[in-house]
């Protein structure tokens, strides 16, 4: 099941043509991605401060299919995936609140688990591979994922 985060498009989103800029809508994915990690029980503060480990961004992308305005009612769903040990993608698919037919947005991120110290790649730690059974799409759930 994916996660579903609601967001309303700010004035400070949108560029000069008054539609959302095309980074403002990686933000608010990123937006999403924290509020999924909260939701599944990762304490942000410590996960974004870690001196061990860090989980870049190495690859993001975006498509627009219809503009989005100030004032828009927004919803993101966001859809995790386990590329292998130490990296994940995530697919998010923007939506108008009440109309979750066709996506009027859609953007991808991969993240690599490194150490900090070498930069070199190392697995996921547990928590991350618990975060991704939460949100991943998946034939049945398991019990014993705890989502928060």
């Amino acid at each position: 099941m994916p996660f579903v985060y609601s967001r309303t498009a700010r004035f400070q989103d949108t560029d000069a043509a008054g539609v959302v800029y095309f980074a403002n809508v990686l933000s608010m994915c990123h937006e999403a991605y924290e509020a999924s990690l909260a939701a599944s029980g990762i304490e942000l503060q410590r996960f974004f401060s870690r001196t061990e480990i860090a989980v870049p961004i190495v690859h993001a992308s975006v498509d627009f299919w219809k503009p989005m305005r100030c004032g828009d009612h927004l919803e993101i769903h966001l859809i995790p995936r386990l590329l292998n040990s130490n990296s994940f993608e995530i697919q998010y698919q923007i939506f108008p609140v009440g109309n979750a037919d066709k996506a009027i947005s859609t953007a991808l991120t991969r993240h690599v688990c490194i150490d900090t110290a070498t930069r070199s790649r190392v697995a996921l730690p547990d928590f991350l591979s618990q975060w991704l059974q939460c949100w991943t799409i998946a034939p049945e759930p398991t019990e014993s994922t705890d989502c928060g």
